[in-house]
């Protein structure tokens, strides 16, 4: 059985779910895109191919096994995209809670059945239907719940939006001894780089009291600024919207000294050596067109 145990984003990883590349598929028709950046990839002509993000990928399993972390991949549906492991499902101290996704995306956690087969089926919950929420904007920090919504009238009209308030209040009901802290967050269905996607599009904790943040990928700047003082102005690392675009945020932490960061990100991975981190850099530019990185694409199960 394997005994869940997520307390925060940067305690030492021993298992995760990395997502695969394998039989991603062709490349979608412009009104499939769930996302501008990958809209403006399509349009483009330059969308990933299944190749190089193949590789990609195995260079982050790579340094899982260089670190002896248990890696779970998906098991393989023909032309699937299961890059994006975070946004199935999450855990939250011992607890699985399954994501209410896109409805196109409702095979992903089929594939990932013998992993919850391990878990004990009272550790497995899911939220009701309404109550929308994904991987990418939930992110547990000791006492605290950190979560991405999007709050405005025209929700339904963001594609964008993928967390929404009634999640927000399953959390606190799930997790009365925790506070839950909600951030709206900034979506556009067109431009990616007015786009927060999800929390870690803009925002990501590190070592014991550092972060990673965008400033404008927040609506509210009340909460922009509860975010600086909870960290403390000195252990925030802003970052531009060029850099929030290429996801300098999403990066991901196999402990409180190790990140795993895309080789290109050359002045957040200066500053993090500064800071005294040690910086596994891979390739993963490719995977990154479709608005999402290294924290997207892992589910860790199990933290020290």
């Amino acid at each position: 059985m394997i005994q869940l145990n997520v307390k925060n984003e940067t305690s030492r990883l021993r298992a995760v779910v990395l997502g695969t590349a394998e039989s991603v598929g062709p490349t979608p028709k412009l009104e499939d895109a769930y996302d501008p950046k990958s809209a403006s990839h399509i349009k483009a002509g330059t969308y990933p191919i299944e190749a190089d993000m193949v590789r990609e990928m195995e260079a982050v399993a790579a340094v899982f096994k260089k670190y002896d972390v248990k890696v779970y991949r998906p098991e393989i549906i023909q032309d699937y995209n299961q890059i994006f492991a975070r946004d199935i499902g999450f855990v939250i101290d011992d607890i699985f809670i399954k994501a209410n996704i896109l409805p196109d995306r409702d095979g992903e956690i089929e594939a990932i059945k013998y992993v919850l087969d391990q878990i004990s089926p009272d550790k497995i919950i899911q939220f009701p239907e309404e109550a929308h929420v994904e991987g990418g904007d939930v992110m547990p920090w000791g006492d605290y719940i950190l979560v991405g919504t999007y709050r405005e009238d025209d929700y339904a009209d963001y594609i964008t939006a993928r967390t929404n308030m009634a999640a927000v209040k399953h959390l606190e009901e799930t997790f009365p001894n925790k506070t839950v802290k909600s951030f709206n967050l900034r979506k556009s269905n067109t431009v990616a780089r007015d786009n927060a996607l999800h929390l870690d599009c803009c925002f990501q904790p590190i070592g014991t009291d550092k972060c990673i943040i965008h400033k404008e990928g927040f609506l509210e700047e009340e909460e922009y600024q509860w975010l600086v003082d909870f960290f403390g102005k000195e252990n925030c690392f802003h970052i531009t919207k060029d850099e929030m675009y290429h996801m300098n945020s999403n990066v991901f932490s196999i402990s409180e000294k190790v990140i795993i960061s895309e080789r290109n990100f050359t002045r957040l991975n200066a500053r993090l050596r500064e800071q005294g981190f040690t910086v596994e850099e891979v390739p993963y530019a490719e995977i990154a067109k479709q608005e999402g990185l290294l924290r997207c694409s892992t589910m860790p199960l199990i933290r020290d």
